[in-house]
């Protein structure tokens, strides 16, 4: 969405006028950014910034510096970033996440304590310290009333427990996806995609939930990024088991490659011996599912 509003802000005919100046900033694992005022500041992408959030002071890192969008894309008020971090942010910052590691010992030992059938999976300081989140997955709906007072009475802040799913427990703990590579979710996705089972069909992957489920055991979110060139290729390529005409003769599909729009044919008069065609060079007698059409219809 910022990408697009930038350059639409690049296009001349845009009135200048009703452009605001504003730069993207990133939070903890990435992923999704947020639009800020560079409030007179001159940011470049990697800085570490502070800013006013709705929870309070943070600290950030600057991933798109100052670009101009039309205004119509900036929900009002737009909040600022108050300063570039400093070192001693810097050091506050370390320290912060220092503290949350320990936060999350006692925490823990506090839902055994109590009892509950919750798991904590992070626990986070805002910037000033003014309030302390744990996130935690549970099968069900936890009453954790007791648990919160408990922990303000050890911390001396303002508490706040969020339940989470499990793909976001895979984005805030991270690792490393079945291609080897870290988690998309902790690094370049911003908001998490549909992915259906539809979408593992189409692009003839194995059905094994072990070879297209991700860390978190849903559908790996990869599944999406090549689902609408599949979707055009797959309407001009017939499915399996669709009759055709080939050079060689009539036979039966039995193996498709939608991107490279070509089709494994079994010929009647050679069967042993399946032969590659591109799928402009075949014409369709009987789609698989036995529907006569016309070849251009196939197509």
């Amino acid at each position: 969405m910022n990408e697009e509003y930038t350059n639409q802000a690049l296009d001349a005919s845009v009135d200048p006028s009703a452009l605001t100046e504003v730069a993207d900033v990133s939070f903890r694992n990435a992923g999704k950014s947020y639009l800020f005022s560079p409030n007179g500041l001159s940011l470049s992408v990697g800085d570490r910034v502070i800013v006013e959030t709705s929870r309070g002071m943070e600290i950030g890192s600057v991933v798109i510096a100052n670009h101009r969008i039309p205004s119509s894309g900036v929900t009002q008020p737009l909040r600022r970033i108050l300063r570039k971090a400093t070192q001693e942010d810097l050091e506050r910052a370390e320290k912060n996440r220092r503290a949350e590691l320990d936060a999350a010992v006692v925490c823990r030992q506090k839902i055994e304590d109590h009892k509950l059938e919750m798991r904590l999976v992070d626990a986070e300081y805002t910037f000033d310290n003014s309030k302390l989140l744990f996130y935690f997955t549970a099968e069900s709906r936890v009453d954790f009333r007791e648990l919160v007072k408990d922990l303000a009475s050890v911390f001396r802040t303002r508490i706040e427990l969020r339940q989470i799913g499990i793909r976001d427990e895979a984005k805030m703990i991270g690792g490393l996806g079945a291609c080897g590579r870290p988690f998309c979710c902790t690094t370049f996705l911003s908001d998490f995609v549909q992915v259906s089972i539809k979408m593992a069909k189409e692009q003839n992957f194995s059905l094994n939930s072990a070879k297209i489920s991700g860390a978190c055991g849903r559908l790996m979110c990869c599944l999406r990024y090549e689902h609408e060139i599949y979707e055009q290729a797959l309407k001009k390529t017939p499915p399996v088991g669709s009759y055709v005409a080939t050079s060689a003769g009539n036979g039966t599909v039995i193996e498709t490659r939608p991107l490279l729009e070509t089709v494994k044919v079994r010929l009647d008069e050679k069967p042993e011996a399946p032969r590659l065609f591109t799928v402009d060079t075949i014409e369709v007698l009987r789609l698989g599912k036995g529907r006569i059409v016309r070849s251009n219809e196939a197509t």
